[in-house]
């Protein structure tokens, strides 16, 4: 397929396909690829944390092993710290580029490891890395893909975790009757290929458009609008009106006085809402209870009487493959249905598992030695219906819903505050959930289940929907009115509203012209 050039206004050229649908899918997969990598992650430590020759060699006890899995979260308490700024200065290609290499980096130094302290300081750059690559990714996508695909498309991204965590059991599985630091080292080292497959991906597309022009570049700007929405015709009306759309938001936003700094994020009551609205999506996924499974799910398995390590790799396997559908399923919901009502119905299962779990965690707990196959079964069923259950909404919503509340001055920043807060919780639920768990055993379950009750209220008051709309159409939401006055973009491509082009391009030159200066 030819392939045509599309400015990116950065050091790294792209050229991309003349065609609008491969260039979707290269998309996600320059994204998705590298989204992997955490599910791989938090999936390769479940299968570690059961091979002897993991545990063994670093000689690990509760303490440690939460720490050797908590620290790729330190990483990732620190990388949002740079990937806001990362991503709005020198474009979001170019931040997911320096994610990768620093993904890379720490990569190597884990499969190197000669004890806890320089496992420990690889997972850190691995954690640091991911979070500027997720972030800049996030956001590029939610500000790349046509308003039509935006949905599946970001949400997509974050539903490779579990193709990530699915080929890291797989592997775990495999090497797991090794008897040589490889069982672990070699897990270790493939994690690095979906960050390298990213970069061979990020020359053949395109930058952000809404990043373009607000760089100042603006007939690269509507080249790429036209190559995502229009096969590259840059007067298709569809192509005319998004362009105009983020011409006059921007126009806006200057006129308002917004800037990129990070302090924009909590600056007027309107921006600190859709700061606390959109960034409510990162802790409560980490809260709700998965951290458990996610990270210890040989734990989990022992609360409900499976225990042999091998049956525990296994379900590690089958868990990831159960998720990934869920997850797929989720994202055609939060799609067509909605992100709210979508977010709801996850949320109120979730609760419903977790009080189920506890019952029968101490119904096992109370007396181990006769409980039943049926007992253990049952346990284990509704373990993997919670890990479903939560797959649906919050696997394609971590990504997709805060970019889309937030605007463009705080979209990055916005995103990478999500981030923080969730990798902040999760440095702390990581390592004082093993613990929480080995001490009081059930009751972890129903003190999680409860404090879920409070996220159901929460989104149900707060949380609106974005479905549907444009980035800037968003704006309607909490300014009271779009900032453009062209027609709603979806309604162009249907047909139930035109626009006079001749007209459109006189506007669009116009605006640019105001822009500039």
């Amino acid at each position: 397929m030819p392939l045509q050039k599309s400015p990116t206004g950065t050091w790294l050229p792209a050229r991309v396909p003349q065609s609008t649908i491969t260039l979707a899918i290269l998309l996600v997969l320059c994204s998705m690829v590298q989204s992997t990598t955490g599910g791989y992650d938090g999936s390769m430590l479940n299968g570690l944390n059961i091979l002897p020759p993991y545990t063994d060699y670093f000689n690990l006890n509760a303490a440690t092993t939460g720490l050797n899995t908590a620290s790729v979260f330190i990483g990732g308490f620190f990388g949002p710290m740079a990937a806001g700024v990362m991503a709005d200065k020198f474009g979001r290609r170019i931040a997911i580029f320096w994610g990768c290499i620093i993904t890379i980096v720490g990569v190597i130094l884990q499969t190197a490891a000669q004890n806890i302290a320089m496992f420990v300081v690889a997972r850190v750059f691995i954690g640091f890395g991911t979070a500027v690559d997720g972030i800049a990714a996030g956001v590029y996508l939610s500000e790349t893909f046509p308003s039509r695909w935006r949905a599946w498309g970001v949400g997509l991204f974050n539903d490779f975790y579990y193709v990530g965590a699915l080929i890291a059991a797989g592997i775990t599985l495999g090497t797991g009757k090794w008897q040589s630091t490889w069982a672990w080292r070699a897990p270790s080292l493939f994690q690095g290929i979906f960050s390298i497959m990213c970069i061979m991906i990020l020359p053949f597309v395109p930058e952000s458009p809404r990043w373009l022009i607000h760089e100042g570049y603006y007939e690269e700007a509507r080249t790429v609008v036209a190559q995502t929405n229009a096969d590259g015709n840059p007067s298709d009306p569809v192509v005319l009106t998004v362009y105009k759309e983020i011409l006059d938001t921007l126009e806006w936003e200057k006129k308002e006085g917004r800037t990129m700094s990070p302090k924009e994020i909590i600056k007027t009551p309107v921006a600190r809402k859709r700061l606390l609205i959109g960034m409510s999506a990162g802790p409560f996924s980490c809260v709700v209870g998965n951290i458990i499974a996610s990270y210890y799910l040989t734990y989990e398995l022992d609360t409900a009487g499976v225990t042999d390590s091998t049956d525990q790799l296994k379900a590690n396997v089958v868990l990831n493959v159960w998720c990934l559908g869920c997850a797929l399923a989720g994202t055609h919901l939060v799609a067509n249905w909605g992100r709210k009502g979508t977010a709801l119905l996850s949320q109120t299962l979730l609760v419903i598992c977790l009080f189920i779990i506890g019952g029968l965690s101490k119904k096992y707990a109370d007396n181990p030695n006769a409980a039943s196959n049926s007992l253990i079964y049952g346990n284990v069923a509704v373990m993997f219906l919670f890990q479903g259950f939560y797959s649906i909404a919050w696997t394609p919503l971590l990504y997709l819903y805060p970019p889309e509340v937030m605007n463009y001055s705080i979209r990055a920043n916005g995103l990478a505050f999500s981030q923080f807060m969730l990798n902040a919780l999760a440095v702390l639920l990581v390592f004082v959930e093993p613990i929480g768990i080995v001490n009081i055993g059930w009751k972890m379950y129903m003190v999680n289940a409860s404090w879920d009750i409070i996220i159901i209220v929460l989104i149900a008051v707060y949380w609106v929907e974005t479905k549907g709309r444009t980035l800037e159409e968003i704006d309607a939401i909490f300014e009271g009115q779009k900032h453009s006055t062209v027609p709603d973009v979806e309604a162009v491509r249907k047909g139930e509203a035109t626009v006079n082009l001749a007209e459109l391009e006189k506007e669009v030159a116009a605006t640019a012209l105001i822009v500039e200066k």
